[in-house]
């Protein structure tokens, strides 16, 4: 049996142009079973989550956002060229009590949703809270972004902020834990929104300050452009400047540089390992790779002092050594006459 629920859309569409509808193959399944979910008249090539979602209505909508459905196990599912999508969801149980619906959402570029009534086997039930009035939230003073970044970021982590801004109920009801969603979007392309709850109650005719936390991707730089939205208004927008994490930049430069060194050196010691020595080449690098050789030889030579020599006896104290074939006194001087020549 098929059940079928037509959804709103609010891509700017003709009204000419088919709405979103999704269509169920049982209307009721208990846990640990699938049911096959189809839809037609979506966006072509869109991106579509599937969720199975608690305390909700095809009237009403999903209440609480996405913390009110089985996140861990919804589906993703990309549209036909007509639009149109065809796939399996487990059936699992929501969080909070049913009546519960399958809500199918666009997660990229213009919004679009459509649910359709299931009931869980087994699943607690209660009524869904009473509408006393309508709130209406609004933005009283400017969006900011608040916190700085780290050395981690200069080094390509996930730069994050908090969306700091002040609100005020405008309608004569309370609003209690609004979901706003908070939605990213860097030069021309498209906001990728994600929901985020405020815990509190906003009185009407009162204001609260509002801090919602905004991460990007790891290593994100340049413009980007932070929205706010709550329900289908968008309430506000802020510029965000993101610097470039130069510390990734500096590593690619030191690996670039350091693991071509590497390389070299590696090689040379593998080629001096695996090529043939001769004798001679052996012993001039033995030469070479003394360290004590080289030292020594720039050395000075040093000279060796004579070895000191003892006195002969008969030495005249001029310092003349005594001839050892002549006695003392029997030695020829320069005014003794000599034997031949003499007259």
């Amino acid at each position: 049996m098929l059940l079928s629920a037509p959804g709103a859309h609010a891509d700017g569409r003709s009204a000419t142009a088919p709405e979103p509808a999704v269509t169920l193959s049982d209307k009721e399944a208990g846990k640990g079973g699938s049911i096959t979910v189809k839809g037609s008249g979506w966006r072509s090539g869109a991106l579509l989550m599937l969720l199975v979602c608690g305390q909700s209505s095809p009237a009403r909508g999903v209440i609480g956002g996405t913390n009110s459905c089985a996140n861990a196990d919804g589906r993703a599912v990309t549209t036909d060229t007509k639009g149109a999508f065809s796939t399996k969801l487990p059936v699992s149980e929501p969080p909070v009590p049913c009546p519960c619906v399958v809500h199918v959402a666009t997660v990229t570029g213009e919004e679009a949703l459509a649910d359709a009534v299931f009931v869980v086997a087994g699943h607690p039930v209660a009524a869904l809270p009473k509408q006393t009035g309508q709130g209406r939230l609004a933005v009283l003073a400017a969006t900011r972004l608040e916190g700085d970044g780290s050395l981690l970021t200069w080094f390509g982590a996930p730069p994050a902020r908090r969306l700091v801004f002040t609100v005020g109920n405008m309608g004569s009801a309370p609003v209690e834990n609004p979901v706003f969603r908070v939605g990213t979007a860097h030069g021309v392309y498209a906001p990728q929104w994600e929901e985020r709850q405020w815990r509190g109650t906003v009185e009407p005719g009162r204001k609260a300050r509002i801090e919602l936390p905004v991460e990007l991707a790891a290593g994100a730089h340049g413009d980007y452009r932070v929205s706010l939205k709550y329900g289908t208004k968008v309430l506000a927008e802020q510029p965000w400047g993101v610097g470039r994490p130069w510390g990734v930049t500096l590593f690619w430069i030191l690996l670039c540089l350091v693991v071509p060194a590497a390389l070299f050196r590696i090689g040379m010691a593998v080629v001096d390992r695996v090529r043939p020595r001769s004798a001679q080449t052996a012993s001039r690098r033995g030469r070479r790779a003394s360290p004590l050789a080289g030292a020594t030889a720039r050395l000075p030579r040093l000279r060796r002092a004579p070895v000191p020599t003892e006195p002969v006896p008969g030495a005249r104290a001029s310092g003349t050594a005594a001839l050892p074939w002549f006695t003392p006194g029997s030695a020829p001087s320069e005014h003794s006459p000599t034997t031949k020549g003499h007259t």
